[in-house]
């Protein structure tokens, strides 16, 4: 189940994930851009090719929707703790870089979700979750700059929406 959002960003219910992206409902979702201590790098990574949505794409957020009564830092942590092993200190919290909507559409349905984006600046170890994360590396700003200007390359669209301000 996660959490069902209006277009002004108000959380309004919950439905399981399938029906929400199925009908196109509102919803949230938060990521975090890991970028090495110096800001040099941003962890990049592929997706599995069993997710249910952005299959085998790559994406430079380690993120997930919402859940019912979660806002979106808590669920930027969670993320980062599911996907890339990385936990925080009891308490920590990682500063919002962006936020923003996409009302967009995938695999012919709409797709309506409202983005948050937080960034960790981090030298440590990485451990993918396996159902998620297939492969990952870093790449600079500029590499990951000339990968998103082959329109065909597999980027995930939303984080699409939020790159321009996130990778400087």
């Amino acid at each position: 189940m996660i959490a069902v959002y209006d277009r002004a960003g108000r959380e309004v219910g919950v439905a399981d994930r399938a029906t929400v992206y199925r009908d196109g409902l509102w919803h949230a979702s938060a990521g975090v851009l890991v970028r090495s201590a110096d800001g040099a790098r941003i962890y990049v990574h592929r997706r599995t090719d069993t997710k249910m949505v952005f299959a085998g794409m790559h994406d430079c957020l380690a993120g997930g929707v919402v859940e019912p009564g979660e806002t979106p830092a808590q669920t930027a942590l969670r993320e980062l703790a599911e996907e890339l092993g990385i936990t925080l200190p009891e308490g920590a919290a990682l500063p919002l870089l962006v936020s923003d909507s996409w009302d967009g559409e995938w695999a012919g349905r709409p797709m309506r979700c409202h983005l948050y984006a937080y960034e960790l600046r981090y030298d440590g170890p990485l451990r993918h979750q396996p159902e998620e994360i297939a492969d990952g590396w870093w790449w600079t700003d500029a590499e990951l700059a000339a990968h998103l200007a082959d329109p065909t390359w597999p980027f995930v669209p939303d984080t699409r929406v939020l790159i321009e301000r996130l990778a400087g």
